[in-house]
């Protein structure tokens, strides 16, 4: 018997799915008898103590044993189960301090582990740490840092800092270590996909409550989405590998007919989300498949880079952006979808013109700041001061504490304009270094070719919803960002090793 039928036995029903779908969730490790022994002792002891001293949770302390035996022998198991929870987190305030769990806990130790690992010179990813997309995110981590330390309000800033040390940590460092394989991607996908579809099958569930009304649509997301937008975009995002991933397996196999469903759902699902900024990316997304198959990215880039400029340009000058002040009782919720788009298009919906709102006040902040910003994390501390009253709104007392709604000014207003050129550098960066990957990738690998499609069609979706929202700083779409940047990068490593093999 191994230790991982006899965890999975005890945890997780994940042996059924792993039979499944082929997928192997841990190098199986012999567990010698004695081992066997002690554990079925310790699991009668527990149960007999937690019923003579009437105290339940002891029954807990197999798990626990478990839980740090897998850490100690082969943490992929923990690694594992934290992806499975990346889509179905939930946001908790305590007291002062908001957290995601049971993610953000496992996200912690995992980097723990991780620098022990490093400590203790077990890790020998060399050639991941020396890709030039990794130096791109060091120049972004570094520049973070330096915007930390001369923020406004350091503490902020410095929980932001750490926050995203450990992200970077585990999503891309140790995502890089333990995904080096096609094999552990498509474990990945189904560990990633399982939750997803439990997560959509609850929001269905819950919002044919309310008629799949678009006044309602917020009702149905809790506990695991903070609102439609979170829902929408993790759904968005990880569609492209629900697609591509159809090319992986046989046509008409078992994988093959529950991905159809799957896309099938996922479609339904955002359709049913009523979200703008999910329809417009899934577009750019389709659109960019074609950019992309003829290596045109960089023009795209190009031709995107000058009409914001243009775009800046015309706002800014003589106050132009004044011509756009909402009118105060017009600039109002909608709860038709069709009211809704049609009140986006006249700048009537509160939402789009709170936005504005929150986008002049950080045009005046970074004009006060240009080059050190005000800090990560610092927009909602500040920015009241700088609002333009003609611009309020009804919802601009802000009492969910929400950022300016937009990535890019975001960091520009957090970090001054060179965090902004770094972030944007790596952020196209990876682009045309994917483009240059998928035309390198041989075509007879079918697989990975689709595989790095669908992390450039999902990360251009990651970069459509960053124009008017936050959702990088969140725990569901930065996981992805951060993952997705982990999987191109064994993809340009895998393809050179091919390339070496067939040299020798």
């Amino acid at each position: 018997m191994c230790y991982l039928s006899l965890i999975t036995y005890y945890l997780l029903p994940f042996t059924s799915i792993s039979k499944l779908f082929n997928i192997s969730l841990s190098k199986e490790n012999a567990l010698s008898e004695k081992l066997f022994w002690f554990f079925a002792a310790l699991s009668l002891l527990s149960i007999f103590t937690a019923v003579v001293a009437d105290a339940l949770y002891l029954v807990a302390v197999p798990f626990a044993v478990i839980f740090f035996y897998l850490v100690i022998v082969d943490f992929r198991f923990i690694y594992y189960l934290l992806m499975f929870f990346v889509p179905l987190s939930i946001e908790v305030q305590l007291g002062s301090l908001g957290t995601d769990l049971p993610t953000e806990p496992l996200v912690v130790g995992l980097m723990l582990i991780f620098f022990i690992q490093v400590i203790a010179k077990k890790n020998d990813n060399f050639q991941f740490y020396r890709h030039p997309l990794i130096w791109l995110l060091g120049l972004y981590y570094f520049w973070m840092l330096f915007a930390t330390v001369f923020s406004a309000d350091f503490m902020v800033s410095f929980k932001q800092f750490l926050a995203k040390t450990w992200y970077i940590t585990v999503f891309v460092f140790l995502t890089g270590q333990l995904n080096k394989t096609e094999k552990q991607v498509k474990t990945l996908f189904w560990i990633i996909l399982i939750p997803n579809l439990i997560g959509i099958t609850w929001v269905l569930y819950q919002y044919k409550a309310y008629f799949f009304s678009f006044e309602y649509v917020n009702e149905a997301m809790s506990p695991f989405y903070r609102n439609h937008v979170n829902y929408a975009a993790i759904l968005t995002l990880f569609f492209p590998f629900v697609f591509f991933a159809l090319f992986w397996y046989k046509r008409f196999s078992m994988q093959w007919f529950i991905i159809l469903g799957s896309a099938g759902l996922f479609l339904i699902a955002i359709q049913l989300s009523y979200t703008r900024a999910a329809y417009a990316a899934l577009g750019i997304a389709f659109g960019a498949f074609f950019i992309i198959r003829l290596r045109l990215t960089k023009y795209a880039i190009g031709g995107a880079i000058i009409v914001a400029i243009l775009g800046i340009m015309y706002v800014t000058n003589n106050n132009k952006y004044i011509d756009y002040a909402p009118d105060y009782h017009k600039a109002i919720s909608h709860y038709e979808f069709d009211d809704l788009m049609s009140a986006t298009t006249k700048f009537e919906d509160v939402s789009t013109m709170e936005r504005v709102y929150r986008w002049v006040a950080g045009y005046h902040m970074l004009d006060e700041r240009p080059i050190t910003g005000f800090g990560p994390g610092n927009f909602y501390n500040f920015y009241k001061g700088h609002a333009v009253g003609m611009f309020r709104t009804y919802v601009s007392n802000n009492i969910d504490k929400s950022g300016v709604h937009n990535y890019y000014l975001m960091t520009a207003i957090e970090q001054g304009f060179p965090g902004l050129i770094i972030f944007l550098v790596f952020a196209f960066g990876i682009l045309i270094k994917g483009e240059q990957i998928y035309h390198e990738t041989n075509p007879e690998n079918k697989m990975r070719r689709n595989l790095i499609m669908a992390i450039l069609l999902s990360m251009i979706i990651i970069y459509a919803f960053l124009l008017i929202n936050d959702l990088l700083e969140s725990a569901k779409v930065g996981a992805f960002f951060f993952i997705n940047l982990a999987l191109l990068i064994n993809a340009d490593l895998m393809n050179k090793r091919e390339l070496e093999a067939e040299n020798e």
